[in-house]
């Protein structure tokens, strides 16, 4: 028996783990790879094991294998169907991680020694490793499942934030409150990362003339390893030790610290630890030191010149953008700048001029700042926005880093958004689709033909997965509502009533992320009676779910948040609006798997891309959204798979904008989605209703998932990224030493290029053909020290006129050809001009460098243009 009077102070611990039978041997290996975070038979193996200690442990292997008693691990060991059980998900394991069928597998030609490295601030990848705060976390743990689903090599790094983001409580009145509570090591799937010979390894950064250590942990995420770096050892100072305490903590002091731990430490994490990436792939600005530090390596250890250096940074790195707020972007001080990195530039023999011009950016005010997203574009050959509309977006937003390209020719491409499907399908839809799906649906997320396949699923078996999993969120809503009006002291008898709230058949919208205002998460209230009437129609009820954290410091997000609490309140809304408190993976998962349909109002064009929404249609609920981010593209493709809130327009004035959406709202409300849900046939189904279910599913399902997003990256970026790699670095860097001198010549002699145009307008209103008529210009150029194979010669066409969305249509190039030289002795050049289409253009001629290791053909932001005649 346990003594009933506890010692005040022990003399140590022991942490005692159960002896594994061997018939259960794997089980420890299994828990700590979170390949059971996206495979269900795997998490029914643990939960048959020992049903209570399960469900006590709340869905966690790691934390079930230090609580599970060793007679239940002996007495499961002699059940028959568990050893069976047991025997099928070990060999569906040990089949994953071999990798033999991958998609990567199957590529024509696999490179030697490709290797992949990713580096982010924060990873969703499970609600027990909480060190994400949302979108951006979520998509890195979706990238790396997926990442490790095709088979790429693959590694990435982090940080491993002892007290996670902030669990969030909301009190009576809506307040929310931040607290931070510090993660139980025995409960996480990490293990201390160690080298070839069995080491554990710590890592050492310079932060501003002191040492900084931080321990290398590593987390196994399928075929995937993510290494996290942690400050918290006795080797360093009490402050140092709570630098990685917190995701997105402290002021810019503690940010630009964590920042330089994350992209120096991690490199040097990755060096240790015997990795030798090929490219490095940033996700966010957080990370981009990592460039400093790759840099400083060629300088130091291979004996490069800055310039060479750069060339072998610049193209095997890889920038992606999330942040089409300026304010979203990272930007330190020139004095915080100085601090942290004067040693630096002087260590690799670069001015300060130099340096802070990777970076430097001029603010609205006139101001200069450091700007991380500057300097990533600088550091990177390759980047890319978040969908295609981000694309367009950031490339008008950074067009000032080359100022003289047109803005739709920026070389910022982009990759759209996905979600990890398995993560995210619920497990009755899973086993209706292992019904009517081909038996590898699995392996073939991306192949619209697997999601053709809803067609084949009856109406009342799919609106009875559809009805169970409305069910089975808002029982779980009763339980958070349970739990948080008895913290709230609340009486029985209103417990009773909050767990009773909401309508299992009642048309139900979910509307959960993060509270930026930009979000716009009250416009639903702009008329609120209005609102009511929908919501409260006796015979078409609607109810709506709202959650999400805003951050601590953002009190405009937290006074959204009480707007929405205190309508929950109010008698127009009661028993209609609820807010669900803390926000997280597991929240989300049985929202999106519940919601009828998923609401998502964000103010055009701030959403880069948006990745809830993407996980609501493979659960049977549809989108109702602006059009804004991924949902663009996902309307345009197929507007019967959803509804489009607003049009595809930006306004300049925010409160006409607000005004215009809000009527768009209540309008798609009234007369489009509550009259279809309640449509129903003589068995009570509404068949219009699952016809758009499933034409949902079919447009979002296969294009938006992260298979097809990650096999984008590899085949637009990484492949070719890993191929210049080794090109670069062949012979002693003997290209990129070249590339790096044609870089500097080229741009040296840029200035002295000049373009004399031979066509002159007739008069003021220029020239007039008919269609497809041809319009014949030369031009004279001047290249001074260049040598003409080194450029191409464009005539550049564009219309003269807007779109109606306000934007300038993109303009086009032709090749102009070489014809001899003029008398002056210019080089010259003839090409046609053929309009296929009426109306007014403006033509010009311009020259661009030209060079076969150019990854983007204008990523020196070298343009020269023809000046007009006078």
């Amino acid at each position: 028996m346990f003594s009933k009077t506890l010692p005040a102070e022990f003399l140590g611990m022991v942490r005692v783990l159960p002896n594994f039978p061997p018939e259960l041997a794997g089980l420890e290996d299994l828990a700590y790879n979170l390949w059971w975070a996206w495979n269900p038979t795997a998490r029914f193996l643990f939960r048959r094991i020992h049903e209570p200690t399960w469900h006590l442990c709340e869905g966690n292997p790691v934390r079930f294998i230090n609580a599970v008693h060793q007679n239940d691990l002996n007495n499961a060991a002699k059940d028959p169907d568990i050893c069976a059980l047991y025997d099928t998900v070990m060999a569906q394991f040990n089949e994953y991680m071999s990798g033999r069928k991958s998609w990567y597998k199957r590529q024509n030609s696999p490179r030697k020694g490709e290797l992949i490295a990713y580096f982010s601030a924060e990873y969703g990848l499970h609600e027990s490793l909480p060190i994400y705060s949302g979108g951006l976390g979520v998509l890195a743990g979706d990238h790396l499942k997926s990442a490790s689903d095709i088979g790429l090599p693959f590694i990435a790094v982090g940080m491993l934030y002892r007290e996670g983001y902030f669990i969030q409580d909301i009190d009576p009145e809506g307040h929310q409150r931040a607290i931070y509570r510090r993660l139980d090591w025995n409960t996480l799937p990490v293990r201390p990362a160690v080298n070839e010979k069995g080491e554990e390894v710590t890592v050492t950064v310079n932060l501003a003339g002191r040492d900084l250590h931080a321990r290398v942990w590593k987390v196994q995420v399928g075929r995937v390893s993510l290494f996290l770096l942690d400050t918290d050892i006795a080797s360093n100072s009490d402050t140092d030790r709570r630098l990685t305490s917190r995701l997105y903590g402290g002021d810019h002091e503690t940010r630009i610290q964590q920042e330089v731990l994350l992209g120096v430490g991690g490199i040097k994490a990755l060096r240790l630890l015997g990795y030798e990436p090929t490219v490095f792939h940033m996700n966010e600005g957080h990370s981009v030191f990592l460039g400093l530090e790759r840099l400083r390596e060629y300088i130091h250890d291979h004996g490069l010149a800055f310039r060479e250096a750069l060339e072998v940074v610049r193209g095997t790195s890889l920038f992606t953008t999330h942040t089409p707020v300026p304010a979203g972007n990272d930007a330190f001080s020139i004095q915080l700048m100085e601090k942290y990195f004067r040693q630096y530039w002087e260590s690799i023999g670069i001015s300060r001029a130099k340096f802070l011009s990777l970076g430097l950016d001029t603010m609205p005010d006139g101001s200069q700042l450091f700007s991380l997203t500057v300097l990533a574009l600088n550091l990177s050959s390759m980047a890319n926005g978040v969908s295609e509309l981000h694309g367009h977006v950031s490339r008008a937003m950074w067009q000032h880093v080359w100022p003289d390209l047109p803005a739709d020719e920026i070389p910022i491409r982009h990759v759209t958004n996905g979600i990890h499907t398995r993560t995210w399908l619920s497990l009755d839809m899973e086993r209706l689709f292992d019904k009517y799906f081909e038996l590898d649906w699995r392996e073939r997320i991306e192949d619209p033909a697997v999601w053709s396949k809803v067609d084949s699923i009856p109406d009342d078996e799919l609106w009875a997965v559809i009805g169970k999993l409305r069910f089975d969120m808002i029982d779980f809503i009763h339980r958070r509502l349970t739990k948080q009006h008895i913290r709230f002291g609340d009486s029985p008898e209103q417990i009773q009533e909050w767990a009773g709230i909401f309508d299992k058949d009642a048309l139900t919208i979910g509307f959960a992320r993060r509270f930026a205002t930009y979000k716009r998460a009250t416009l639903l209230f702009r008329d609120k009676e209005r609102l009511s009437r929908i919501l409260n129609n006796p015979e078409r009820p609607v109810q709506i779910v709202f959650a999400g954290k805003a951050h601590p410091a953002d009190q405009p997000g937290q006074a959204l948040i009480r707007e929405i609490q205190k309508a929950s309140k109010d008698e127009a809304f009661r028993g209609r609006v609820l807010f669900l408190e803390n926000y997280d993976i597991n929240v989300g998962r049985r929202l999106v798997s519940g919601v009828d349909v998923w609401l998502n109002n964000p103010r055009r064009p701030y959403e880069a891309s948006g990745t809830s929404g993407m996980k609501v249609p493979i659960n049977g609920g549809i989108n109702c959204s602006i059009l804004d981010g991924w949902w663009v593209e996902a309307y345009r493709q197929n507007p019967e798979s959803g509804w489009a809130l607003g049009g595809d327009i930006e306004y300049e004035d925010p409160n006409l904008q607000d005004a215009a959406d809000a009527e768009s709202i209540y309008s798609v409300l009234e007369s489009q989605i509550v009259p279809l849900y309640y449509d129903r046939d003589e068995r009570g189904l509404p068949v219009r209703w699952l016809r758009r279910v499933r034409e949902s599913m079919k447009t979002v399902g296969p294009q938006f998932s992260t298979s097809r997003m990650v096999e984008n990256y590899a085949e637009m970026f990484y492949f070719a990224g890993s191929s210049r790699y080794t090109l670069l670095t062949a012979n002693r860097f003997e290209r990129a030493c070249r590339n790096a001198e044609w870089r500097d010549r080229v741009r040296g002699a840029w200035p002295s290029i000049r373009i004399h145009s031979h066509v002159e307008p007739h008069d003021g209103d220029g020239i007039t053909v008919r269609v497809r008529e041809k319009i014949e210009i030369v031009a004279d150029v001047e290249l001074g020290a260049i040598d003409p194979d080194d450029v191409s010669v464009q005539i550049y066409v564009a219309p003269l006129y807007q779109s109606c969305t306000g934007r300038n249509f993109r303009g086009g190039t032709i090749p102009m050809h070489p014809d001899g030289r003029s008398e002056s002795g210019a080089h010259r050049y003839r090409g046609s001009l053929l309009e296929g289409d009426s109306g007014k253009y403006g033509f010009t001629v311009r020259v661009v460098p030209k060079h076969p290791d150019l990854v983007h053909p204008n990523e020196m932001g070298l343009m020269a243009w023809a000046q007009p005649n006078r």
